[in-house]
């Protein structure tokens, strides 16, 4: 997963799509307050958190697509630069060019983020009067942009290729967009568009030789996510090694990000969003229903230590941002500990069975699942609210 933690300023960056016009015009920018209702920025509020909380369900499969396309650093970049951002919010020159400028930002002032730090303060939507035309021009940009990328992550992994207005904006997007280094500038075009749900399904087609590869790396994505949970995104605060180094601070959604890290997870891990239990097609359930007792104890151990991780992350003191050092933090790192142990046993035991026919065949079955009922069922879901998040903020103004 690329390092998150960027602040370098106006560098190179990704291109801006077309997907939608942008509610930016060719007038003079001014420094006036927008003209709107206050209910209209509590919905785009509500859409922020809606789209982000499909965004965290994403995180357990960041690789391919949004590793590849580099769509992670480019719309999840955190913590804010800040001071570059309300600069350039206060820059009238910027503001009248600002697709142009979206072209050449920084991640750092992009996304999610750069969204975030507009709309709320302290846990809270903004007050409408504090809203400025400017930044009502930088949201609508930084909105287009972010449903083009998360329209981009559909596709790229529809191995159906069923949306054809998706499918063009993926098209389009890796063609003019630039892949992004850690300092989040810009470093050299993207690859050609591939289809990795393809890929995933057949293997050898891709960068995945055998199905047990595939069914390897849904439990490798698990522990990328809730090593970084565990490690930087709880951790860096709470030791006090980066007291900054907080995810979604002006929303206070910072545990809110925690828990849906690890639903993903659990998503992954059970074959479908929402999941309750392991479906028939899942890796938890095969392991659980083998005959083999070692990975029977170890599926078992991962379903507990989930449930545990969860738990721990949810009873955490809020809000993160100002309660970071408080002991709950420290229980939910070890839990996550606990659970990365639980899948680096099962990930191992695994390993033991390549070349085992009736394996790969399990293992086809359960790949062919999870891309259709995990990977492009959450993206389609997050496009879609993408999009309306986007649409809630154009709405803004009057």
């Amino acid at each position: 997963m690329k390092n998150k933690n960027i602040f370098k300023m106006m560098a190179s960056a990704a291109i801006l799509v077309a997907g939608f016009a942008s509610c930016s015009s060719d007038d003079d920018a001014k420094t006036t307050v927008v003209e709107s209702t206050q209910a209209a920025l509590d919905q785009a509020c509500v859409d922020w958190k809606t789209a982000r909380a499909n965004w965290e369900n994403t995180e357990a499969f960041l690789f391919g697509a949004a590793d590849v396309y580099s769509i992670d650093p480019h719309t999840d970049t955190w913590p804010v630069a800040a001071n570059d951002l309300a600069n350039a919010l206060r820059d009238e020159k910027v503001m009248a060019d600002i697709d142009n400028f979206i072209k050449t930002a920084n991640a750092g002032i992009l996304g999610y983020h750069g969204l975030e730090y507009v709309l709320f303060r302290q846990g809270q939507p903004r007050k409408i009067d504090q809203i400025t035309n400017l930044e009502y021009k930088y949201i609508c940009a930084v909105a287009k942009d972010l449903y083009n990328a998360t329209a981009t992550l559909e596709a790229a992994w529809d191995a159906s290729e069923s949306n054809a207005e998706r499918h063009q904006i993926a098209l389009d997007y890796v063609a003019t967009h630039s892949s992004i280094d850690d300092d989040g500038n810009a470093e050299g075009k993207l690859e050609g568009f591939k289809n990795f749900g393809k890929a995933f399904k057949n293997p050898g087609t891709g960068e995945w030789e055998t199905a047990l590869d595939a069914t390897r790396e849904i439990i490798s994505g698990c522990q990328d996510i809730i090593g970084e949970v565990s490690k930087s995104k709880i951790g860096l605060p709470y030791t006090g090694e980066d007291a900054n180094y907080i995810e979604s601070p002006y929303a206070y959604n910072s545990i809110t990000d925690f828990y849906d890290n690890i639903v993903s997870c659990k998503n992954a891990l059970y074959g479908s969003m929402g999941a309750t239990t392991p479906s028939e097609k899942s890796l938890i359930f095969f392991c659980q229903h083998t005959n083999n007792q070692t990975l029977i104890n170890q599926a078992n151990a991962v379903v507990a230590k989930l449930d545990a991780s969860l738990a721990k992350i949810k009873s955490m003191n809020y809000p993160f941002a100002v309660n970071y050092a408080h002991a709950s933090s420290k229980e939910a790192m070890d839990a996550l500990d606990e659970l990365d142990g639980a899948l680096s046993d099962l990930y191992e035991t695994l390993g033991g069975f390549n070349g085992d026919a009736t394996v790969e065949a399990q293992c086809k079955i359960i790949n062919d699942n999870y891309v259709d009922n995990v990977v492009v069922a959450t993206y389609r879901t997050l496009a879609d609210n993408a999009q309306k998040l986007y649409q809630s903020i154009v709405k803004i103004s009057k």
